[in-house]
């Protein structure tokens, strides 16, 4: 964990800049680009509030279109009849966190259902030994032993690396921790989700898991975040992008096109702290 996310921990009010850019080189022109983004954070998430938020896209002549998915998520779709050279998405956002801001509250049929497991989040074989837990106290023991499973190695794994191979191999990122502790979540019934977000102090994209509870009144479900890549429940040095059953629900990047030339994809991704108390 980025000693920098843990500071935040505790204060009052957080305010962040958000700073990302996707840009796709092409060794020669390609036709009929097809986009899709998940870039734009919830306009509220708990106690976290979007400010500002602009999208731009140069390189190209495209056509998007903005909507909401079936799980609140915020989805641009882009689309290039031709694309000559390269095509950049550049976005920008600007955040505010309260710690005395409301909890991530669902609909309580969320808990009805554990999210039917995606081949990525697929549960790993063996026996689970917290037949005595549940909630969050069994939420808290599959973080540890998540974390415990894998050692951070990046360029071991990749996108369509399953919880089962991660797990093999002993190593993988924090989208195979978030993958393993689904897969755990899983075997034990425990409602939970995918979370593509942002962690203060860390160079890329980060991936995490909330966890569905009954609320403190049990009308609702309550949202909690875990950190199973870092060993901990999340805090105020984690920004929420979307959320899925697994990682290819909530890409923060993907697409197609038409043409035989090569693509090649340069990321940058800024996440500042402007003022904190």
């Amino acid at each position: 964990m980025s000693p920098a996310a843990h500071r935040l921990d505790g204060l009052d009010r957080v305010a962040y800049r958000l700073e990302q850019t996707f840009l796709y080189h092409y060794s020669a022109p390609i036709q009929t680009l097809r986009h899709r983004l998940h870039v734009v954070p919830p306009a509220q998430h708990g106690p976290t509030t979007l400010v500002t938020s602009r999208l731009t896209i140069d390189g190209a002549d495209v056509h998007r279109r903005r909507w909401r998915d079936g799980a609140g998520n915020t989805v641009v779709r882009v689309r290039a009849d031709r694309v000559e050279e390269y095509v950049r998405f550049s976005y920008t956002a600007s955040l505010a966190r309260q710690r005395d801001g409301a909890s991530v509250l669902l609909d309580r049929a969320a808990l009805a259902d554990p999210l039917r497991a995606l081949a990525l989040a697929s549960s790993p074989s063996g026996d689970a030994p917290w037949d005595r837990l549940s909630g969050l106290a069994l939420a808290d023991r599959l973080n540890q032993a998540a974390y415990e499973a894998l050692v951070y190695e990046w360029g071991v794994t990749g996108v369509r690396t399953t919880a089962h191979e991660a797990l093999a191999l002993g190593r993988g990122v924090c989208q195979d921790s978030a993958h393993l502790m689904l897969a755990l979540c899983r075997i034990r019934g425990l409602p939970a989700r995918y979370v593509s977000g942002h962690l203060v102090g860390q160079g890329g994209t980060h991936a995490w898991v909330e966890v569905l509870v009954p609320s403190a009144d049990g009308r609702a479900a309550e949202a909690v975040g875990y950190d199973p890549c870092n060993g901990r429940r999340t805090g105020a040095g984690h920004v929420t992008v979307a959320t899925g059953r697994d990682y290819r629900d909530v890409p923060p990047t993907s697409g197609t096109y038409i043409g035989r030339a090569a693509g090649r994809l340069t990321t940058t991704r800024d996440l500042v702290v402007l003022d904190a108390a």
